[in-house]
């Protein structure tokens, strides 16, 4: 079976999809991306042009990024712009449209990037601005600063990427979209936007008024988080005074508490795919919303992207064709082991000459190098693996070395997550000498692309069940980097017990079983000391062949490739 011809219907020009994310990470130079979901959303539209889905993007310009995280000695994170060049890598059009707020006009205009493929596919991406002369002076900051702001300038950004987006699309030129696909909740009034062009002014009942089934037929909505304060809402008095009352017929959007407008919501109800990101997050989400069809496509990661240099040349040399068919690295059981290793020990060299370059210090290539990048936020619980400092230092204190690299920003906002970062930098002072602790700043996809590929083991300790899927595990066994992860989000689908990895805590049935902190953090010292550092300081041939296990079980499935596959075949035909 190959994943690299996508068979479609007859579809003309017609574009089969138009993907509206809020967000999106498709290179290190263009920061218009906060986390995981941007990165997902770069992978997948480079995916798009992979398989040559006819597909377009919609995303916001965010010129001043999300932010540059800069750290002092003691982990104190403060924030500055992230200046960047749009003209070195788009185009400006000459389309502008205008979206009405506060009953005053917007101008909306877009910058044109291509994503192109070795496979000859190329997508579309346009990147919303509103910085233009016709604006007034706090019009021009609506497409500035990503997740900026209050609830008015959130509302304001997401009525922008929503119905700014869907105008500017027509006004380009694309006629005949057949989906319309809303990447987490932020571009849910572009919903209110397809349903006012449907909508007949001389019918009175609003349920008669506009073609709600035809724009349900026309949407796709995926949802990316169980937390709830991951699904916006905003004041509905405070959406009607921006967007105008007389817009759409809030009568139609079943929400909770009728003071509060939901996104979510409003995606829900006018959908007709709906899908979490993983296996156990369907569940999860249809225990939040029950009521809905909630399907599941798990996440994955975009293989030619992530898989690291040494390992591209290796995967070259054995298994042609495999960037464009991932489901090909399972037959990297036919690599020599001796191989596998040596680019391993390139791909280590490459994180520690970096590291090197960017702090200074010194790392030893032999030593058991474990990675931890994540956005620091109490839910991710960066802290676990030192809940017993005094174990974790015995463990390293017969001259086994242990070597920690942790990265990740904290929201600007979130109090507890800077904390958190500061008791890192705490926690340092008392870790024996035997184990190096190493906390980079800024944690992009620069250092991503390097740090998933050089450590030896990807740590991940989320408290379950609040992991919708996770895909830095994903990038990493594209390198043969193993996992040791709680069993949560996409781990609990891709692992086998010391054969893709290791799990943390138990495997339990229902998901409203809370992680125990305690519990998680004696199995996971328990499986570090008495398997994982003995395995890979005593028993090599055994630690390469999960290695192996990691490429060919998990990067085979877990990859954009497989993923977009499932969201032409079960949500755009």
């Amino acid at each position: 079976m190959s994943l690299a011809v996508i068979s479609l219907p007859d579809v003309d020009e017609d574009i089969v999809v138009a993907y509206f994310t809020m967000e999106i990470g498709l290179t290190e130079n263009m920061p218009t991306y906060a986390g995981g979901l941007g990165i997902l959303a770069g992978d997948v539209v480079k995916t798009f042009a992979d398989l040559k889905v006819p597909a377009v993007a919609v995303t916001m310009l965010n010129e001043k990024g999300y932010f540059r995280q800069v750290l002092d000695d003691e982990g104190n994170q403060t924030e500055e712009n992230e200046i960047w060049d749009k003209n070195k890598f788009m185009k400006p059009l000459p389309n502008k449209v205008v979206v009405t707020l506060e009953g005053r006009s917007v101008v909306v205009r877009a910058w044109e990037h291509y994503v192109e493929s070795p496979s000859g596919g190329s997508v579309p991406v346009y990147f919303l601005d509103t910085d233009v002369p016709e604006n007034t002076e706090y019009d021009r900051t609506l497409t500035s600063h990503l997740y900026g702001g209050d609830s008015r300038y959130r509302i304001m950004q997401e009525a922008i990427l929503g119905i700014g987006g869907l105008k500017l699309l027509v006004d380009i030129g694309y006629e005949n979209i057949e989906n319309y696909h809303m990447n987490e909740g932020h571009a849910a009034f572009l919903i209110l936007e397809l349903l006012n062009r449907t909508k007949n002014e001389e019918e009175k009942n609003y349920k008669k008024r506009y073609d709600f089934d035809k724009v349900k037929e026309k949407c796709v909505f995926t949802t990316h988080t169980p937390l709830p304060a991951g699904h916006d809402s905003f004041d509905t008095e405070m959406v009607k005074s921006i967007l105008g009352a007389d817009y759409f017929p809030f009568d139609n959007v079943d929400i909770p508490d009728n003071r509060k407008f939901s996104m979510t919501y409003l995606a829900l109800n006018h959908s007709h795919y709906i899908n979490g990101v993983a296996k156990r997050h369907k569940d999860i989400t249809s225990r939040m919303f029950p009521g809905y069809r909630i399907h599941s496509i798990t996440n994955g990661a975009h293989s030619a992207t992530w898989v690291s240099e040494p390992f591209r040349d290796l995967y070259n040399k054995y298994i042609p064709n495999w960037s464009h068919d991932p489901f090909s690295l399972r037959y990297v059981f036919g690599i020599p082991k001796n191989e596998i290793w040596e680019a391993h020990i390139k791909a280590k060299e490459n994180l520690f000459n970096l590291i090197k370059e960017l702090t200074g210090e010194t790392l030893d290539i032999n030593a058991l190098t474990m990675g931890f990048a994540r956005r620091m936020t109490g839910y991710k619980r960066p802290t676990l693996i030192f809940r017993d400092i005094e174990r974790l230092n015995k463990m390293a204190a017969s001259g086994v070395k242990l070597q920690l690299i942790f990265a990740g920003k904290a929201h600007p906002k979130d109090i507890e997550g800077k904390e958190i970062i500061k008791e890192l930098f705490r926690i340092k002072k008392r870790l024996g000498e035997n184990i190096k602790f190493i906390f980079l700043e800024n944690y992009g996809m620069k250092i991503a692309k390097q740090l998933i590929s050089g450590v030896d083991i990807w740590l991940n300790t989320p408290q379950r069940p609040f992991e919708a899927s996770g895909t830095s595990g994903m990038k990493a066994s594209h390198n043969g980097v193993v996992n040791f992860s709680v069993l949560d989000g996409w781990w609990i689908e891709g692992y086998i017990e010391k054969v893709t990895g290791w799990s943390i805590g138990p495997k339990v049935a229902s998901p409203d079983h809370l992680a125990d902190d305690r519990k998680d953090a004696e199995d996971l010292y328990n499986k570090l000391e008495k398997e994982i550092m003995l395995m890979f300081y005593r028993d090599r041939e055994r630690w390469i062949e999960i290695m192996k296990h990691s490429i060919a079980i998990n990067a085979s499935f877990f990859n954009t490739h497989r993923m977009v596959q499932q969201y032409v075949m079960n949500a755009y035909i």
